[in-house]
């Protein structure tokens, strides 16, 4: 078997063939030579293959218009490949070929997915009677939430209806999970991005399988189903009802007389992933502290329930001399602990985060059994490939980038992180206790430092919020966690089919309560979130380039990463910002007032407006009454005036359009407007309905125009509008589209977005 510097000799001569002129400089070329040897030597081209994996199936998630013919990326990677075998005896071009053959397989693993996924989805809102199982359902504050399987919607034909819908429900301590219900619904399209660039529900959902969210009017019937119930729909709804059952058990384990805590609602969270009962200002709380990632199923609680299965085993195994003595008891432990962590992935609903934090916890695991370093740098990329080719459109969301970013800083730095340097050899007990000590502190401290350094670019991008005390808040609450909370979630676990676990949860209350004391405290201070506006996706692909390569070379090859993290930070300093904000459906925008500040003309969603908030790096709340305080509104639209002399009217009632089309600069309608409508620039019904969320940015050398999407673009998760057919006496079906025309030609008011307990919700920290 050839050693870990075979073939570095080949790298370094291929190196020196190459024509680059800066590569002449005898000193220069000998460093570049050194380093590839290295990285050559400590076999680090691995993980660059996750790395390519991911840029393929990036290309086809983002630029991909149209269906793919998945023989021509397999083909053509499968190709690439052979061509990487038949010249594995050269020195680069294996290399180059088989990183090529990876984007090509990573481009058709998201096409096969996006295919295998298919179903309808609306193309309008529908009001209607639905009939179908409850899939999942989720207690909240005020009602329930619930994953509706349809079999029914309407007379809404099956080419048409949905597979499945999300809605909410004011009544929902009625249904239980399995249940086979009736209800008239009120039914939307999964909402598009809030603004260019910005989130898209609708994608989400798509790879979720839901076509359509909203809402159940009146009560909901349950009746016999017509047919029985698919089996992985038995199975599921099952799991989801004992989850809903321990998430009530565990809140009310933590109140008195029954009631339900906070510090019970965000115990239960941590145990079955169901965060309906944390309220509002709690989640604020946790934010404010930087450690909402805590009630989210994810890496945290993967590592930390299967390394206390691990402990416990492999302890009580220590304990039988001979067993310890005959038996590999770190293998067997290892073992036990990834059928626990799979159990718990299992019980907590298999959750996109949590089952990819299984698949990294289960390959550091399976590296224990086969004698390997359990964390290292090719078991990340290893998890990063599987995770990858089984949902590759996580690779777009905040979690897999936040997660695999966070470990992948871990990793590089472990050596710190693990207290070697502070754990020297010899000295007597006091030494060794102060050692102790010192590189607990230090491991801790470093730990958080790493893992917020790596994840910022992204939870900036994503969130446009940065928690600056939130190295203080993880450096006091992650050792009650890692302690207390996961060691009693894992004993409660244990104790509940015996019926024991109420002492434990209560114990394991106390210490969350801890959590939110500190939390509330940090929370106090002055600027604990600040509200940064939104950068491009150049500054954040800038940034993860820079980040790849600060972490994955081994040379000095890692200090290349500088120049673009640099370029990235710079870009992502002084991001460019709209000055107007327009509502996909056109009954809200929001614009740059003489102020410098975004003024509201008319009346968008409350999550829309939020979300315009935040990008515009504004902190005041969607509820302040000054946002539209130097807006002119009356019955028929509102009037507003910008930068360079701009005005911007927002029309309702199409009597406004004769003067507001000769007077406005831009002119927004949910109406259409007239053809001979003079305003430069004509944001109404048609055009939106085509670009969706629109911004505009006025400058000396013209407007600039962005929209969340292109005329004629054709994505699965984006619905076709399909032609409403004219309401008559013969119409065939209660499935119907918002009711007339308003007196004075004005559009219905409710709009295609989310409203009144419906309200799309930002994916969730990892």
């Amino acid at each position: 078997m050839a050693g870990p510097g075979a073939g570095t000799g080949i790298v370094a001569r291929a190196v020196g063939a190459l024509p680059a002129p800066v590569l002449l400089l005898p000193s220069f070329r000998g460093r570049i030579a050194g380093c590839l040897a290295a990285e050559a030597g400590q076999r680090r081209l691995f993980p660059w293959l996750a790395v390519a994996f991911g840029a393929g199936a990036l290309v086809f998630l983002t630029l991909a218009d149209g269906p793919v013919l998945l023989a021509a990326p397999l083909g053509t990677g499968l190709a690439l490949a052979g061509g990487a075998v038949a010249l594995r005896a050269r020195a680069v071009a294996p290399a180059l070929l088989l990183a090529a053959s990876f984007v090509f397989l990573g481009f058709a693993a998201a096409a096969y997915r996006t295919a295998s996924v298919a179903a309808p989805v609306l193309a309008r809102t529908v009001i209607a009677p639905l009939h179908g199982f409850v899939e999942a359902l989720e207690e909240r504050e005020e009602g329930a939430r619930l994953v509706v399987r349809v079999l029914r919607l309407g007379e809404m034909p099956a080419a048409e209806r949905p597979a499945r819908v999300r809605v909410s429900y004011r009544r929902g301590d009625a249904l239980r999970p399995g249940d086979y219900i009736e209800a008239k619904a009120r039914l939307l399209p999964p909402p598009e991005p809030a603004r260019p660039g910005g989130y898209d529900f609708a994608r989400d959902a798509y790879f979720r399988g839901i076509g359509a969210v909203g809402s159940l009017l009146g009560a909901a019937a349950v009746k016999p189903p017509p047919e029985p119930a698919p089996w992985p729909l038995r199975l599921a709804a099952g799991l989801d009802d004992a989850r809903n059952a321990l998430t009530r058990r565990i809140a009310e384990s933590n109140g008195d007389k029954g009631g339900i805590t906070q510090a019970g609602a965000v115990a239960a969270a941590l145990v079955t992933g169901k965060r309906g009962l944390i309220d509002q200002p709690t989640n604020d709380t946790l934010r404010a502290a930087g450690i909402y990632h805590v009630v989210s199923i994810s890496g945290l609680h993967m590592v930390l329930a299967a390394g206390v299965v691990f402990w416990l085993v492999r302890a009580l195994l220590a304990l039988l001399p001979g067993l310890a003595l005959s038996w590999p008891i770190k293998k067997i432990a290892a073992f036990l602990a990834m059928i626990a962590v799979t159990g718990y992935c299992a019980f907590s609903g298999w959750d996109l985060a949590a089952e990819r934090s299984l698949v990294m916890t289960l390959v550091m695991l399976g590296a224990i059994l086969v004698d390997r370093p359990a964390l290292s740098l090719r078991n990340l990329a290893l998890a990063a490939l599987i995770s990858l080719a089984r949902e590759p459109e996580g690779l777009l969301g905040p979690s897999f980038q936040m997660s695999f970013g966070a470990v992948a800083g871990l990793v590089a730095c472990a050596r710190l992180i693990e207290g070697r340097l502070w754990n020297p050899e010899g000295g007597g007990p006091v030494t060794k206790a102060l050692a102790w000590g010192l590189a607990t502190v230090v491991g801790t401290l470093a730990t958080t430092l790493v893992a917020q350094f790596a994840t910022a670019p992204f939870a900036t991008y994503h969130f446009q919020t940065v928690q600056p005390f939130g190295v203080v808040g993880n450096a006091l609450t992650l050792p009650l966690v890692s302690l207390v909370v996961m060691p009693a979630a894992v004993l409660g676990m244990l104790a509940h089919p015996f019926a024991l676990d109420r002492p434990v949860w209560w114990a394991m209350g106390l210490a969350v309560r801890g959590m939110l004391d500190i939390s509330a405290w940090i929370q106090g201070f002055d600027r604990a979130t600040v509200v940064l506006p939104a950068f491009g996706p150049g500054a954040l692909g800038l940034m993860t380039v820079a980040l790849l390569l600060l972490v994955l070379p081994v040379s000095g090859l890692r200090w290349l990463g500088l120049a673009p993290g640099l370029l990235g930070l710079a870009l992502a300093a002084s991001p460019v910002r709209p000055d107007l904000y327009v509502d996909r459906e056109g009954g809200g925008a929001a614009l740059r007032g003489a102020d410098g500040r975004l003024v509201v003309l008319g009346k968008p969603p409350g999550f829309v407006l939020e979300q315009w908030l935040k990008a515009d790096g504004d902190g005041r709340s969607r509820d302040d009454p000054g946002l539209s305080a130097q807006a002119r509104c009356d019955k028929l639209g509102c009037v507003g005036h910008g930068p360079q002399g701009i005005s911007v009217a927002l029309v309702r009632d199409k009597r406004a359009f004769p003067e507001d089309c000769a007077r406005a600069t831009v002119v927004v309608s949910r109406l259409q407007a007239p053809a001979g409508c003079a305003a430069k620039h004509v944001l109404d019904r048609p055009f939106l309905a085509a670009h969706g969320a629109t911004t505009l940015r006025f400058t000396a050398d013209g407007v600039v125009v962005e929209t969340a999407k292109r005329p004629g673009e054709t994505r699965p998760w984006q619905p076709v509008p399909v032609a409403k057919a004219p309401a008559g006496p013969g119409a065939p079906g209660p499935a119907a589209t918002p009711g007339p025309t308003a007196p004075g030609g004005q559009a219905p008011s409710s709009p295609a977005l989310p409203q009144d307990g419906e309200e799309v919700e930002l994916p969730g920290d990892p």
